[in-house]
């Protein structure tokens, strides 16, 4: 290449290598600078994989199985306690993959480019229209990262923002004339919440049906789908069913008007202003004719209605179950900015009449926007500030779970523990301990009054309210456990 002749940027493959390999040294950054520990159900995957790994996996107790997570802690699990970095690091980059989709279907549907079309995003000759495509893809990928909650749940390494990421990444294959990877994607989606399979059957019928050399993968698809979701629980647990199970009896259900109530929680994912847009992007495709935006609306629309069945048969229908949703409004809210940019002044230039007044048209769209973005910054500062300070009780929440590590290493760690009868500790420490005594969640009681009644040997680890641990040895027999505290 001529020295003066420009450096191509790198594309397909490499390209997208390259972005992979951002997106694990940025989460690698978030990780140690956050100082957070997976949740209570993140634990719970953790403890999955290293018990497969041993080979007496027992899904029986909480967390509801997901076969998603699995998937990666059980390799990750051949790097002992790596495994719950591994995993925090590839929760957070797959997470934050989700906001660089959001950003590109925004982008796609913005310029107006064909579905199928493979290769990179087209680029309209006119700047103006770049220009409203790329704030376009930049306000939905932002509002994304936005969503309520977003942060936590991404933070303390849950699936529900990895879902997201996937589900956006499948849409966004599938417009750029990838259906093989779309269906992957969208198996990999359905592995973490039930919400998916409808979508996943339906497209599953259509490539069946338009692409006959792809029937080989639907197929190997939905035989995983079956094996994940209800032959391991059939090999590891009372039931086949256990995840939906689990499920039922949930202290967060909605206790009365369900419907409502759980399109309540949909709707308190993000701001009003937002929503607003969303809608009338929808209006705005609909006097368009735009389908691919039409269809992403009934998508959406159907997650909700869906969950909401769900919660009339009793599961929790929280909110970040929708977060699939509320991910593809955000597309529709990031397409309305970009329209707003892109094809407003041309429909009201002729209207103007005076040549000076139309030529400043295309600032009307500008202000609107500006409106919009100006009507979220409350909200956005006030969702920082609660992000801020649920972040300090996290970190809090790591101290006290690395001086339990540290309980268990000075009192001989889980091999000496462990042959001292059944651990008990808090419910919402339960997995936690699981984890740190290396056993499966079902061997950690957490009912004392009961198990004290017993009069078996067990070991209590009792957190302190001002930090640390209380571990106390009961109705101890072996000569190696008599010399832990009472």
């Amino acid at each position: 290449m001529a020295s003066g002749a420009p450096r191509r940027l790198p594309k397909g493959p490499q390209a997208a290598i390259l972005i992979a390999g951002l997106l694990l040294v940025v989460s690698l950054v978030i990780v140690l600078w956050a100082r957070t520990r997976p949740s209570f159900d993140s634990y719970g995957w953790l403890v999955w994989g290293h018990q497969t790994i041993a080979g007496s996996l027992n899904t029986n107790a909480a967390p509801s199985w997901k076969p998603l997570p699995y998937l990666f802690t059980v390799p990750y699990a051949l790097f002992g306690h790596y495994e719950m970095w591994l995993w925090m690091v590839t929760c957070v980059a797959i997470s934050l993959g989700g906001g660089l989709a959001a950003g590109r279907i925004a982008y796609r549907l913005t310029v107006g480019a064909p579905a199928g079309v493979r290769g990179p995003l087209p680029r309209p000759a006119d700047r103006g229209h770049y220009y409203a495509a790329v704030a376009a893809g930049v306000f939905a990928a932002a509002a994304l990262l936005g969503i309520r909650d977003w942060w936590h749940y991404m933070l303390s390494a849950q699936s529900d923002t990895m879902i997201v990421a996937l589900c956006l990444g499948a849409i966004d294959c599938h417009l750029s004339g990838r259906p093989r990877w779309a269906f992957v994607l969208g198996v990999l989606a359905s592995l973490g919440r039930p919400e998916v399979w409808p979508f996943l059957g339906l497209y599953s019928i259509w490539a069946w049906r338009a692409i006959p050399s792809m029937r080989w993968l639907v197929a190997a698809g939905i035989v995983a789908l079956l094996a994940f979701w209800f032959g391991i629980p059939a090999l590891t647990s009372r039931s086949p069913f256990v995840s939906a199970s689990n499920a039922f009896g949930s202290g967060r259900r909605l206790r009365n008007d369900r419907v409502f109530g759980t399109i309540d929680r949909f709707l308190d994912l993000h701001e009003t202003p937002l929503e607003i847009a969303a809608l009338l992007s929808v209006v705005w495709a609909a006097f368009r004719r735009d389908l691919v935006t039409l269809a992403l609306a009934a998508g959406a629309l159907a997650w909700v209605v869906i969950e909401i069945a769900f919660s009339l048969h009793g599961w929790p229908g929280l909110g970040r179950y929708m977060f699939g949703a509320a991910g593809v409004m955000v597309v529709l809210a990031g397409v309305f900015v970009g329209r707003l940019l892109a094809d407003l002044p041309p429909l009201i230039r002729p209207h103007l009449g005076s040549p000076s007044i139309a030529a400043a048209s295309a600032w009307v769209g500008v202000a609107l926007v500006a409106v919009i973005v100006a009507s979220l910054i409350p909200a956005a500062v006030s969702r920082a500030r609660q992000e801020r300070r649920d972040l300090h009780a996290q970190r809090a929440r790591t101290k006290q779970i690395d001086l339990l590590a540290g309980a268990v290493a000075s009192l001989g760690g889980p091999g000496r523990l462990n042959a001292c009868g059944e651990a008990l500790t808090r419910l919402e420490y339960q997995t936690t301990l699981a984890w740190t005594l290396r056993v499966n969640v079902a061997a950690i009681g957490y009912k004392y009054g009961q198990a004290i009644r017993h009069g078996n040997p067990i070991v209590l680890f009792t957190p302190r309210p001002q930090g640390g641990w209380l571990v106390q040895a009961v109705h101890q027999r072996r000569p190696s456990c008599l010399g832990l505290p009472h």
